[in-house]
């Protein structure tokens, strides 16, 4: 049974290699540019926020939500995702990349359409909602609109998602129906942001801001993390990433809600990295044993050295975030570097424990005392 499910989740592999790549280019990228050398980089320096999060996070998102639909037509949306990461990456100077990444957010849109038809509910509406940010942010970005202009539709597309997909849990710890409803208000002040980014950048910036304080305020208080951070394990290990993001949540709220989009690199800088860094790639980090077993069936078991890799990404970005706004350029540096290597660890690591789980269950299957 094991080895039928397995076998049938290998036509998943080039999904996630696709994603795998987005994330490599996308980190060579943001390097460049933190190194100074994004003339050697071409293309890829200007695009690596896209890559990350529409080749990398889009991708991902589209392949979870294609197994959980399990139907065949909406594996076109992560497919799409995986092309476009790769055709950016190959040919960046050529506009092949980001219409099919825009395509796979279409596709994305229909998916949960058809979610929500079988679930109705608040929080598919808001999974829903972030796939159409993120749609709207692709044709923004076909008509050659800035990556600072496309920024809150990033935001947009990842914490709505993220706030779904929290809520769903919170549902089952019998949250209100009125406590439901503050978070759909903080997640439409952050849709609305993007919105009025269209036309006034600086606006929507801070509406976005504004929108991400509150949603964190709302997720410190209500998510289900409050009460498994007290447990052991994997329970502890997921909330406490989840926590973490909150905090950094609210970290870039503050920052958004106050200096819009600052003309300051250093200010722009911590503001898009205590977003996509801080909350985003812990809420990652946290849900990676729960949905790589789930998509490509392959066990992640829970392994302290998780911990590792978590306490890399909170304390670079924080020396990051430091010398953004101190001034410090090697601050800034050390901590960018260290960011780049806390990814990478947790890529190790999660390796390393998936082939050793694999192992022990081969080992258990053909062991003739069994």
């Amino acid at each position: 049974m094991r080895s039928t499910a397995l076998s049938r989740s290998v036509h998943r592999l080039p999904f996630l290699a696709g994603a795998i790549l987005a994330a490599l280019t996308g980190m060579y990228g943001g390097l460049a540019l933190l190194l100074g050398g994004s003339a050697a980089a071409g293309g890829l320096a200007e695009r690596h926020g896209p890559m990350m999060v529409f080749g990398f996070l889009g991708t991902l998102v589209c392949l979870e939500r294609a197994v959980a639909l399990r139907t065949g037509w909406a594996y076109a949306a992560p497919a799409l995702g995986a092309l476009g990461s790769v055709a950016l990456a190959a040919a960046p100077g050529l506009p092949l990349g980001a219409p099919m990444l825009a395509g796979a957010a279409g596709w994305l849109v229909a998916v949960y359409v058809t979610l929500l038809r079988r679930r109705p509910g608040t929080e598919m509406a808001l999974q829903l909602a972030g796939a159409v940010a993120w749609y709207a942010g692709g044709l923004s970005w076909l008509a050659g609109r800035g990556v600072p202009e496309l920024v809150p539709w990033f935001a947009a597309f990842l914490v709505l998602t993220i706030a779904g997909e929290r809520l769903e849990l919170a549902r089952i710890a019998f949250l209100t129906r009125k406590a439901a409803g503050g978070l759909a208000v903080a997640c439409a002040v952050i849709m609305a942001g993007a919105v009025v980014s269209a036309g006034d950048v600086d606006l929507g910036w801070r509406l976005c801001g504004l929108g991400m304080l509150v949603t964190a305020g709302w997720l410190a208080v209500h998510d289900v993390a409050r009460r498994t951070v007290r447990g052991r394990g994997a329970a502890r290990y997921a909330a406490v990433c989840l926590l973490a993001g909150y905090v950094w949540l609210a970290v870039a709220g503050v920052v958004w809600t106050v200096a819009g989009l600052s003309p300051l690199s250093e200010v722009y800088d911590a503001a898009v990295h205590t977003l996509f860094l801080g909350f985003v790639v812990s809420m990652v980090f946290g849900h990676a044993p729960v949905i790589l077993p789930a998509v490509l069936r392959v066990p992640l078991p829970y392994r302290r050295i998780l911990y590792v890799p978590l306490v890399l990404l909170h304390v670079g970005l924080t020396i990051r975030v430091l010398g953004d706004l101190g001034g410090a350029g090697a601050a800034r540096t050390t901590g960018g570097l260290l960011g780049v290597v806390a990814l990478l660890v947790f890529a190790g690591c999660a390796l390393a424990i998936v082939a050793a789980a694999v192992g022990r269950r081969r080992k258990q299957i053909w062991d003739p005392s069994r």
